[in-house]
């Protein structure tokens, strides 16, 4: 069936500008981490990123080894694309990442010129794109020199494969050298994308004043802590769960009596607010303005609709942000 998308699809999503540039992306977006892979239902995939584009998602958010296996994800959109997206290329952001292992020997893997420009290049083959938006080097190189790095990423700017370029996992003062270096290369650093949720609160400790600083915008990836701030866990650990399976994110050993505590109390506190625990949790890494979107990730259709919902009540009183703090600081 022809894809047709919805005409309110920008009505009620919420737009937030990436640090000091021109660009904005939706507070919420699509992350295709999981679920795209090679191994999953292509339709499943394309309703998905459908329904995403009618809510107002036009941020779609990849990475050369996502699967599995590696690369199958980048070639599943690619499907979606050519199949659905065609006449909408220029409604959307499409970014993608190198950075992890993707192909044996020494070219594969983490931060030289020749792994992220030869790597880039395969992902737009698999997409059949003549450029990503985004393209992100996806964690530090401890070997190789910053300067080469991210003169790969001026280079794949200069050379109109990416519009814009970011990085991922760096850390608080990685972040600020990198950002030294591009300005002197005169290619603007637009984002930092990383772990960010209730649980996960590392960014707070200096990430994010460099960020004000230097103008960098922020889009977060797993604000529910890989499932744990939603009502899969509010009974303890389903075995259909990733906690439960045989997941190497996130094991079931990780799940404390103390932490499932935890949830419960937050879950109480979102319910008082008309949320679910997801939706608040997404509410949260967005309070203040510090966070520009919020990645999610679906297996489901229903999901996106329930995580989208979040944007309808962004605003917390002094009373629940305390009410928050005391429960996570809780022994």
């Amino acid at each position: 069936m022809t894809y047709l998308a919805a005409n309110h699809r920008y009505e009620s999503m919420k737009y937030n500008r990436v640090g000091r540039s021109g660009l904005k992306l939706p507070a919420i977006s699509l992350g295709l981490w999981h679920n795209f892979g090679g191994i999953d239902r292509l339709e499943n995939g394309r309703a998905m990123v459908r329904r995403a584009f009618d809510l107002g998602i036009t941020h779609f958010d990849l990475a050369n080894n996502y699967g599995p296996p590696p690369g199958s994800a980048e070639e599943t959109f690619g499907q979606i694309l050519k199949q659905d997206f065609a006449a909408h290329r220029d409604e959307l952001i499409i970014s993608t990442k190198a950075g992890y292992h993707m192909w044996e020997g020494p070219y594969g893997d983490f931060g030289s010129r020749k792994y992220l420009i030869s790597s880039l290049d395969q992902s737009l083959k698999r997409m059949n794109l003549d450029y990503v938006d985004i393209f992100y080097h996806h964690r530090p190189d401890p070997e190789t020199p910053l300067e080469e790095t991210m003169g790969a990423l001026d280079h794949i700017v200069r050379s109109g494969k990416a519009l814009y370029v970011g990085v991922s996992n760096y850390s608080a003062e990685q972040t600020a050298q990198a950002a030294a270096i591009l300005k002197k290369l005169g290619t603007p650093f637009l984002i930092h994308q990383p772990s960010y949720s209730m649980f996960n609160r590392w960014i707070e400790n200096g990430l994010q004043n460099v960020l004000e600083e230097e103008g960098i915008g922020s889009i977060v990836f797993s604000p529910l802590a890989g499932g744990l701030l939603t009502n899969r866990y509010l009974n303890g650990v389903p075995a259909d769960s990733r906690a439960g399976g045989p997941s190497v994110f996130l094991k079931a050993d990780q799940i404390t009596d103390g932490k499932l505590e935890k949830i419960k109390q937050l879950n109480t506190l979102a319910a008082e607010r008309g949320q679910s625990l997801a939706q608040m949790s997404l509410a949260w890494v967005l309070r203040g303005g510090r966070v520009t979107s919020a990645l999610i990730g679906a297996s489901r259709v229903e999901q996106i609709d329930d995580n989208v919902a979040a944007l309808s009540r962004l605003d917390f009183s002094n009373e629940e942000l305390s009410r928050i703090e005391s429960i996570l600081s809780a022994e």
